[in-house]
């Protein structure tokens, strides 16, 4: 298969519907038909039922979707950091979600630039879930990842750190003097949701719960008791006083990691996992 094949395909799976899978490719719809019946034929499978009135994936379609979508990311991947290799500066780019981790970052960056043959490490601040994206697709090196928020499958990882997760609530709650409180607890909190985070494909899911892009967001929402989360404890610095904080002790426990792709040879990459390993 070609990648403009996969890439034909990708757009019609995505939109179910050719004409606007057409357009978002910029081309005529009747070549596109051809390639992807074309594809077909060769593959020897049907991926798409079409009616007159809605086109839909087949269980055969639905796979390819998935491995379509991890083979253009490789091949996007592989031209990213091929161009970067090239550069006359090297330099490391590391993706971290923006708030998290920072002062394992700060102690990271420091002792790897006593390093000697350090480089240049351009650090990407992004929101939830991004960091990962950009690692898997070429835009970043190395990344720092928490598990379970993170999935870390297909990449190679070291652990660093563990903790444990806290309910941000507003100051003066009836709840903020407890000890400890449950998830069950935190759940049942109608009149203090918890928040939406966006999906992958930037839509939200269903839910009572305000919808948030970062956690400057989301601690201004709870300041106005309009919501409350559960986050890593680390988070506690980031926060003012008309925030509390109660601890979660069923809540699963936030494992930071750092990670990079398994055919990484870089070997500024190693020297800053290294580094990282021994903080």
């Amino acid at each position: 298969m070609e990648t403009r094949e996969l890439r034909y395909f990708v757009a019609v799976a995505e939109e179910l519907h050719f004409g606007r899978a057409a357009q978002r490719l910029a081309m005529a719809q009747p070549p596109l038909s051809r390639a992807i019946q074309q594809l077909e034929r060769r593959l020897g499978v049907v991926l798409l039922h079409r009616t007159a009135r809605a086109v839909a994936l087949t269980e055969a379609g639905s796979v390819l979707l998935r491995e379509a979508r991890v083979a253009l990311d490789a091949v996007e991947s592989a031209e990213r950091r091929t161009r970067r290799a090239a550069a006359e500066q090297p330099r490391v780019l590391l993706a971290t979600k923006a708030g998290a981790s920072s002062e394992l970052l700060a102690k990271l960056l420091d002792a790897y630039a006593a390093e000697p043959g350090a480089v240049a490490v351009e650090v990407m601040l992004c929101g939830p879930g991004e960091q990962e994206r950009l690692l898997r697709d070429g835009r970043a090196d190395v990344a720092l990842l928490q598990r379970p928020f993170d999935t870390t499958a297909g990449l190679d990882t070291e652990t660093l750190h563990t903790e444990q997760q806290v309910v941000v609530l507003p100051a003066g709650h009836p709840l903020a003097g407890r000890p400890h409180i449950s998830m069950a607890e935190v759940t049942s909190l109608t009149d203090l949701p918890l928040p939406c985070w966006p999906r992958r494909d930037g839509g939200y899911p269903d839910g009572p719960g305000p919808q948030v892009r970062d956690h400057t967001q989301l601690f201004q929402l709870i300041a106005l008791g309009r919501a409350c989360a559960v986050v890593p404890e680390s988070l506690r610095a980031h926060l003012r006083d008309d925030h509390a904080t109660v601890p979660v002790p069923d809540a699963p426990a936030v494992t930071t990691v750092i990670a990079w792709p398994p055919h990484c040879r870089s070997k500024a990459v190693a020297d800053l996992v290294r580094t990282a390993t021994r903080l």
